[in-house]
């Protein structure tokens, strides 16, 4: 299993009191030392498992040219109308995933297209499944253009994220599917698009990033 490059400090920081606590424990006979070292080394399991990297559909399979995918796993929040003094000027729909803190946390590119706007805003850490977190919490914008189309997603830390990783910006292009960073313990991520698009997702439904289709552009067959 891949593991993301931002997740080796976290794996490896509890492994080396881990391995001294072990030692000690060899050394003297006593078994405390060693008991103390599992919960550390559960810590260790566990953020490896938090930062895995696997690899989807998309990295093998181009997606449709009208596909757009969900840039998370996770459960959908909001899929259609946007929330409130959520969704950027101008109309849109919007589709929002909350990534709890077993899902995969490696974001993708839901749709491709130029970068040709990048924001990174800071703020509050809200619970990620409130409707506030949307425009009150640390978040990095992007949008993405390609010829006409137009998408807008945003990566929106949560109550326990104190960290947004992204790793593309402006006058780059991204692929349908293409990783370009991550969100850090527990997050949502909001995608917008015009209303000329068909939402493909219900909400309470589990989607998988890359994979599952959020949203189809009509056909310009």
């Amino acid at each position: 299993m891949r593991i993301d490059p931002a997740g080796w400090p976290f794996i490896t920081g509890p492994l080396a009191p881990a391995a001294l606590l072990a030692a000690g424990g060899q050394a003297t006979g006593h078994r405390w030392p060693r008991l103390a070292a599992w919960p550390l080394l559960g810590l260790s399991a566990y953020m490896a498992l938090f930062f895995r990297d696997p690899d989807r559909r998309c990295d093998t399979t181009t997606p449709g040219p009208d596909d757009v995918v969900s840039p998370a796993d996770g459960v959908v929040m909001v899929a259609g109308e946007p929330q409130e003094g959520v969704a950027p000027e101008g109309d849109w729909q919007q589709v929002s995933v909350f990534l709890s803190v077993v899902d995969v946390h490696v974001n993708r590119s839901p749709y491709r297209g130029e970068v040709v706007e990048s924001s990174y805003r800071k703020g509050s850490f809200l619970a990620a499944y409130r409707k506030e977190s949307a425009h009150r919490n640390e978040r990095s914008e992007l949008r993405l253009r390609d010829g006409e189309r137009t998408v807008v997603f945003r990566q929106i830390v949560g109550v326990l994220a104190r960290r947004i990783v992204t790793r593309t910006g402006r006058g780059q292009r991204l692929e349908t599917g293409q990783r370009m960073g991550l969100m850090k313990f527990g997050s949502r991520m909001d995608v917008f698009v015009p209303p000329e698009c068909t939402i493909t997702v219900t909400k309470g439904q589990r989607v998988r990033g890359g994979e599952t289709v959020i949203a189809r552009w009509p056909s310009t067959d």
